[in-house]
């Protein structure tokens, strides 16, 4: 009688080989991985603004001037009461999106860029300043 007691699987050294490989793969993929996904929030951010500049043109082509710093971007979509707002012609847009970060867009009027008016967003940590993804995007530098 010959009995085998062979036993057929991986070591323990073997598992902890294959999981350090694995964790070496993560690590060289994931700076690409957040990479994509801070340049899927900047297109997204440039669109929206674009989207609201337009807005704001045709707002102005009817009224003869951009909404005012009080109105907002909320004069896009309903006409502003007094009369500042008589030839409005909206909506001009159906809803005002929010940014990438789930943040409104603001807004400024006069704009501090250059700009007759600017739009906005203070980026994933919602305050002035900051890089990557926590930069300020607006009408001034969404073309970057």
């Amino acid at each position: 009688m010959n009995m085998s007691n062979k036993q057929t699987g991986f070591t323990l050294i073997e598992m902890m080989i294959v999981v350090a490989i694995m964790a070496i793969m993560s690590a060289m993929l994931a700076p690409t991985l957040f990479n994509q996904v801070s340049k899927a929030e900047k297109a997204r951010t440039a669109s929206d603004i674009r989207q609201i500049e337009s807005a704001l043109k045709f707002y102005r082509l009817d009224n003869y001037r951009y909404p005012t710093q009080s109105q907002g971007l909320q004069a896009l979509i309903a006409a502003p009461s007094g009369s500042e707002a008589t030839s409005w012609n909206g909506p001009y847009l159906e809803t005002v999106p929010k940014d990438a970060w789930k943040q409104d867009y603001r807004y400024a009027n006069p704009g501090t860029h250059g700009k007759p008016v600017e739009v906005y967003t203070l980026g994933a940590d919602n305050t002035q300043g900051g890089t990557d993804s926590n930069a300020d995007w607006g009408s001034w530098n969404v073309n970057e």
